[in-house]
């Protein structure tokens, strides 16, 4: 008798599921409160395998609930890999916690010993958590934040308080005027003064600004009537906030710490004062058949080319020309050997507010006017975004420094290791000069080779300038060979 109650009571529990699934009414499914209040466990029921199938798959059923809240799950920010030869960088930040950023949003930058590696955004979300502080040196493979995926700034923020800002109690109904008998008694002391705001603590004023208020404050007796209209009270200045820019004179000093790029830069060319032996010779060229050039087909270049002709690359195919009629000035002493290079990869150097950068174009040897025009306008403008690469400024046989940008007159400029020669050009000025025993005035440019004695001899140096100095002057001798 108890095994076949037993059978009805999962009988009729098989019954209510499948018609609870099915929207079955409520009579029906208050059958299975039958076997709710058994004291029996589940397990125990043994149910015949016949007739009884659809029970024991509903039995082995597990369900499973998730969490909805995705904005809440953080995402890490990894240090990018550099370039082989480079192992660490020092860390700058873009952005800082709280922010809103989008995906691939640079958020910080790892300066290292050659160029800045970008590091963007894995997500978009809102920065949560800097592990590292602003200047930290760091490597490749280090968490350095972390993003709260899918959030925004304004969900990281306090929720409104909407209760606290409900509408305050009306204000109580001001008092009867006092009448005439009922007038205040006189107070025998004055009332205390309101009390001053707090000032700032002493801790966050710079020493030269308190240094600079204290000598104002000296006591000195009070002016007369007449010298307190003379004008305003005096200022307190304050140092300041970018050194590099401004100097407001507290006579304060501010320590900031040199950035990778510029000691790298400082060691290289210091090692190039140590290892080479630099001798600079020197020629003038006569801009004229340059500049009439460029004035008769400038138009013509722009419209064909789509960029304008300039003095770089007539310099630039003059020295890869010199280069090839002297191959010692490209070559470079490994040790104790001659390294001779059978390309001409000129580097050109370029200024950027983190230092002076040295991109190179290659195969210039192959190269006309219009694709140096074109190379050296790519090059400048990564460098201007910060967009160079490691591989943009490797190897170089021959570097060109074009000084005369800034207003240059005269230079010797400093060999760019592991070279053997760098060629400085400089302004354009107006000068008399002796033509066909007259003298005239001429457009005239002073230029300046350094080399390394120990490789190249005076006569390599000084034929290989007067090379560039007549293919500049005509370049019909070098498109003849002459």
């Amino acid at each position: 008798m108890y095994g076949v109650t037993t059978k009805r009571a999962v009988a009729r529990l098989a019954l209510n599921r499948s018609l609870a699934a099915s929207g079955a009414s409520g009579h029906q499914a208050k059958n299975t409160s039958v076997l709710a209040r058994t004291s029996l466990p589940l397990a125990s029921l043994k149910v015949p395998q016949q007739g009884f199938g659809v029970l024991g798959l509903g039995c082995n059923q597990r369900f499973f609930r998730t969490s909805a809240k995705l904005a809440e799950e953080l995402k890490g920010v990894t240090c990018p890999a550099f370039a082989e030869s480079i192992s660490e960088g020092d860390l700058r930040w873009e952005k800082q916690v709280g922010d809103q950023v989008s995906e691939d949003e640079v958020i910080c930058e790892v300066e290292t010993d050659k160029t800045s590696v970008p590091v963007p955004s894995p997500v978009s979300g809102v920065i949560h958590e800097l592990l590292y502080e602003n200047g930290s040196t760091v490597k490749p493979g280090f968490i350095l934040a972390r993003i709260k995926v899918g959030a925004s700034s304004g969900g990281s923020s306090p929720p409104p308080k909407a209760k606290a800002e409900a509408a305050p109690p009306p204000p109580p109904p001001p008092p009867p005027p006092p009448t005439p008998q009922a007038a205040s008694p006189i107070p025998s002391a004055p009332p205390a003064a309101p009390p001053l705001p707090p000032a700032a603590p002493m801790a966050s004023i710079p020493v030269a600004a308190i240094r600079h208020a204290q000598a104002l404050d000296v006591p000195q007796a009070p002016p007369p009537p007449s010298l307190a209209l003379r004008g305003p009270a005096p200022v307190v200045k304050m140092p300041p906030v970018d050194p590099t820019k401004e100097i407001s004179g507290t006579r304060s000093e501010q320590r900031i710490k040199m950035n990778r790029m510029r000691q790298k830069i400082a060691q290289r060319l210091k090692e190039a004062q140590n290892v080479n032996a630099m001798l600079t010779t020197f020629n003038e060229i006569d801009m004229t058949s340059v500049m009439q050039l460029r004035k008769e087909h400038q138009d013509a270049f722009v419209k064909r080319h789509g960029i304008k002709v300039g003095f770089m690359s007539a310099f630039v195919k003059a020295s890869a020309y010199a280069l090839r009629q002297q191959p010692v000035v490209n070559a470079v002493i490994d040790g104790g050997d001659i390294v001779y290079r059978d390309y001409v990869d000129i580097s050109v150097a370029v200024a950027t507010p983190k230092g002076l950068v040295v991109p190179v174009l290659r195969n210039v040897h192959d190269m006309d006017y219009a694709e140096i025009e074109k190379g050296i306008a790519q090059l400048g403008e990564k460098a201007k975004h910060n967009q160079l690469s490691v591989e943009d400024m490797d190897g170089g046989t021959f570097t060109i420094s074009n000084g005369g940008v800034f207003g240059s007159m005269f230079g010797t400029p400093i060999i760019n290791m592991p070279q053997s020669a760098i060629l400085g050009m400089h302004g354009v000025f107006e000068r008399p000069v002796v033509r066909e025993k007259q003298i005239v005035i001429r457009p005239m440019m002073y230029v300046a080779l350094t080399y390394d004695h120990r490789l190249i001899d005076g006569r390599e140096a000084v034929t290989f300038l007067r090379t560039v100095k007549r293919a500049v002057e005509d370049p019909r001798s070098m498109f003849l060979d002459l």
